[in-house]
């Protein structure tokens, strides 16, 4: 994983990292729904999974937001060439586990590591299949059975923290258009609304294809 240092003084988020890194919770959410007909039309004219169809085309519109990859290591800021995904994956037992998934402009590639990770964390007991939580990472999750309005995360304070966490909710289907809820909680020392509209346009854009 490549990452570049950023230099806080020089950054023009300087005052904006500083003030919004004191707080005890520095993240904020915000909850959009997108329009995803077309994208459910393709994932199932071709036999894809959906989650992983709409999972792909989030994290690459989330690689190319800049405001997305950066981090914070022992109070230092970090640009990350790269965001992986870490989504929680369900099993038969109503259970999950945590996964990690490397990014990869393949989607073909992308899908098929994909699968073969989704069926290791199916058959594991453990909430951490594949060791420590990584950095390089946004957490992702769904909750295909629930058309949220809002969510918010359990959250370990004490845990310094800056991955941004997103959530897909039920597609839901009115006048032939289906649409799917989508929360987004990041550090506000890192990103701003601005940053989140850039990430929904981008994401929007790519369901759309």
């Amino acid at each position: 994983m490549t990452k570049t240092l950023v230099a806080i003084d020089q950054w023009n988020r300087k005052d904006h990292y500083n003030f919004f890194s004191k707080f005890d919770e520095p993240f904020f959410g915000i909850t959009v729904n997108v329009d995803c007909t077309m994208a459910y039309k393709k994932a199932k004219e071709s036999k894809t999974s959906f989650f992983l169809y709409y999972l792909y085309r989030a994290l690459k519109a989330a690689n190319q937001v800049e405001n997305f990859r950066y981090r914070i290591i022992d109070d230092k800021v970090y640009l990350f060439d790269v965001i992986n995904a870490s989504p929680t994956i369900n099993r038969p037992d109503n259970t999950f586990g945590f996964s990690f998934l490397n990014y990869n402009e393949d989607e073909n590639y992308f899908r098929s590591n994909a699968l073969e990770v989704i069926k290791k964390v199916q058959e594991s007991k453990s909430l951490f299949p594949e060791g420590e939580d990584k950095i390089n990472v946004i957490h992702f999750s769904a909750l295909p059975w629930l058309n949220f309005t809002s969510m918010s995360h359990a959250r370990n304070y004490k845990y310094p923290d800056s991955c941004p966490k997103i959530s897909f909710g039920k597609v839901t289907e009115i006048n032939n258009t289906k649409t799917m809820a989508i929360s987004i909680h990041a550090h506000h020392g890192l990103v701003d609304g601005y940053h989140v509209g850039l990430f929904v346009e981008k994401f929007q854009a790519l369901l759309n294809e």
